[in-house]
């Protein structure tokens, strides 16, 4: 009786180099898509008249820093108190409507934040947010 070689039974493989290829393409296809045909299908509209529009007005963002140790800053430049108004009005934009935004620590003193007030009166500016955060 002969007896036959036997073949080795292969085991199926999956390659996954050919599918991230695939995948990759359509990753890049789709970010190129969205970059640039989505923003051009926007709706073409136009808006209708009015006598006296509102303008959208831009406003020039400040932020005051009170340290713990009652120091202050203006967008994180230390400044003295007595030179806030000027710096106040020094940075400011005719053009914008100036928004004071005031963080302090928890720890700073009642009298700096009424004494950044007091210099936000001296340069004009008639409103400010505090900055909080929930308990």
């Amino acid at each position: 009786m002969r007896v036959w070689p036997t073949k080795q039974k292969r085991q199926a493989r999956i390659e996954i180099i050919p599918m991230i290829d695939v995948m990759m393409f359509l990753l890049v296809f789709f970010v190129l898509l969205s970059i640039n045909v989505l923003p051009a299908l926007g709706l073409k509209i136009k808006p209708p008249t009015s006598a006296k529009p509102d303008q959208i007005v831009e406003r020039q963002r400040v932020q005051i820093n009170l340290d713990a140790a009652g120091k202050t800053f203006i967008d994180g430049t230390p400044v003295e108190l007595v030179e806030l108004p000027d710096r106040l009005n020094g940075i400011a934009d005719p053009q914008k409507k100036m928004t004071v935004v005031i963080a302090g620590d928890e720890q700073a003193a009642l009298q700096s934040l009424v004494g950044v007030l007091d210099a936000l009166k001296l340069a004009g500016i008639a409103n400010a947010q505090i900055v909080a955060r929930n308990k």
